[in-house]
């Protein structure tokens, strides 16, 4: 009798918890869906163009100049809300962070903003999808979820370093692997700085920049690309050195 009460105890606590848990998944969905919809209904994007930047840079770089501090803290803010809503205009910013703060700097604040920013989007998609993901499709990522795991660092570091894969993709899916946070945040920090450096450091000429492309030319894809067929020697040399079992 008091057996069966502890287990009907148990079930009714792992039940609260599955709906509290269900409630929690809920209202962060929808606050995430509601912030987009806002940032989409209001045309914020406007704000985060490469023709609104250089129309504003004036202004922008009195305002900086005169509140410093402030700018940094509301630099690195809007940056984490673009990052972890997975909005567009995360290059136009690190592009403004260039020109405001210049290369070091900006590039130091670009990483702060994304890297938070990146982490935020990973967690919420781990917290809202995986659990439903692996019930689902588990016996087919499986397989993924262990290689991934075991050389997550390396792999989350190449995907980071090679511009051909979007910055918000990578935040999500990796969201539904096993990777720790730590690994994560790492790899993407590290990762980053390249490209970051680049805009950053291009947004110090932003009068002279007409288009994106201007910044992107196949030579800089191209070391990006290499840099991140470094990142995998790790993982390479292991499978060659590997003994037999």
């Amino acid at each position: 009798m008091i057996g069966q009460q502890v287990t009907m105890g148990n079930n009714t606590s792992a039940s609260a918890r599955e709906d509290r848990s269900s409630i929690g998944k809920i209202v962060i969905a929808a606050a995430i869906a509601g912030a987009i919809a806002a940032f989409l209904y209001f045309n914020l994007g406007q704000y985060l163009a490469l023709d609104t930047l250089k129309q504003n840079r004036d202004q922008l770089l009195a305002f900086t100049e005169t509140n410093y501090a402030a700018s940094v803290g509301l630099f690195i803010l809007v940056y984490i809300i673009v990052t972890g809503l997975s909005l567009p205009g995360a290059v136009i910013l690190t592009l403004a962070g260039g020109f405001l703060f210049g290369g070091i700097f900006g590039t130091l604040f670009v990483n702060l903003g994304a890297t938070t920013g990146a982490t935020l989007a990973f967690l919420a998609a781990r917290y809202l999808l995986r659990d439903w993901v692996e019930q689902k499709f588990g016996k087919w990522i499986g397989p993924v979820q262990e290689g991934f795991t075991r050389n997550a660092f390396s792999y989350l570091l190449t995907l980071r370093l090679i511009p051909l894969f979007p910055f918000f993709v990578v935040n999500l899916v990796s969201g539904l692997t096993r990777v720790s946070v730590g690994t994560y945040a790492g790899a993407t920090a590290i990762g980053i700085i390249p490209g970051s450096f680049v805009y950053a450091y291009a947004g110090r000429q932003l009068g002279s920049i007409n288009t994106l492309k201007e910044i992107a030319s196949p030579n800089v894809i191209g070391a990006f690309v290499l840099l991140g067929l470094f990142a995998l020697i790790p993982i390479v040399y292991k499978k060659f050195t590997a003994k037999p079992a």
